[in-house]
C-alpha cells in the first residue's frame, strides 16, 4: 500500500485541500503534498493526527481496500419486469440496491403508463432513448421527447406515460435506488 495515494484518496473523498488537511492536522501544506507524493513518510504519531481528520482508526487506514466492483457490457442486466402491463423495467447493474444509484432501462409500449410513484427520498433523471412521454409531476403535466432528457427530486408523485405511436425507451438513474421488483 502506498500511503501517499492513500491519504490523497481520502483527503478528496471528504473534499479537502492540502490546506484544509494541514491546518486540521497542524501540519504544513508543503508536507501534506510530500506525503501524497510519497516524498517523505510520517511518523506514527503524525499520521495518527492525519486519520483522526477522516475518523477513521488506523486499522480502516492500513486494511486493504475491496477493488471496487466494475461492471460493464450487456451481461449487466441482470432482471427485467414483467411486461404485461406495457411497461418493462431491466436492472441494470447488479445489487443496486446496496449501492447509491439504480440505473434501468424502462420500456414503455404506446399508451402504457406506469403506476403513480409515491413521494419518496431522493433524486431523479431521465434520457428518453426513443419515443415520446407524458412526465406528471404532482398535477403538472411536461411532454418528453427522444434525445430530451428530465431531471426532479422524488419529493412529487411522478408517473410515466408513452404519449407517442411507437415504443418509448429511457434510461432512468434514481438514487438512492427506489426501484422495486
Amino acid at each position: 500500500m502506498k500511503i501517499g495515494e492513500r491519504l490523497k484518496r481520502l483527503r478528496m473523498v471528504n473534499s479537502l485541500t492540502q490546506e484544509e488537511l494541514a491546518s486540521r492536522a497542524d501540519l504544513t501544506k508543503g508536507f501534506i503534498s510530500q506525503l501524497e507524493n510519497d516524498a517523505t513518510s510520517p511518523s506514527i504519531a503524525t499520521l495518527k493526527d492525519i486519520v483522526d481528520v477522516f475518523g477513521i482508526s488506523m486499522q480502516e487506514f492500513f486494511s486493504e481496500e475491496p477493488d471496487q466492483e466494475i461492471i460493464f457490457g450487456k451481461d449487466a442486466r441482470v432482471q427485467a419486469t414483467h411486461d404485461d402491463d406495457g411497461f418493462k423495467v431491466e436492472l441494470l447493474v447488479p445489487g443496486a440496491q446496496n449501492r447509491d444509484m439504480d440505473p434501468v432501462l424502462v420500456t414503455i409500449e404506446p399508451g402504457s403508463e406506469m403506476e403513480e410513484q409515491p413521494i419518496h427520498e431522493g433524486e431523479e433523471f431521465a434520457y428518453v432513448l426513443s419515443g415520446k412521454l407524458q412526465l406528471k409531476l404532482d398535477d403538472k403535466v411536461y411532454t418528453v421527447g427522444k434525445d430530451e432528457c428530465f431531471y426532479f427530486a422524488s419529493d412529487k408523485r411522478h408517473s410515466v406515460k408513452n404519449v407517442g405511436k411507437s415504443v418509448a425507451k429511457l434510461l432512468w438513474v434514481v438514487t438512492p435506488p427506489t426501484f422495486y421488483y
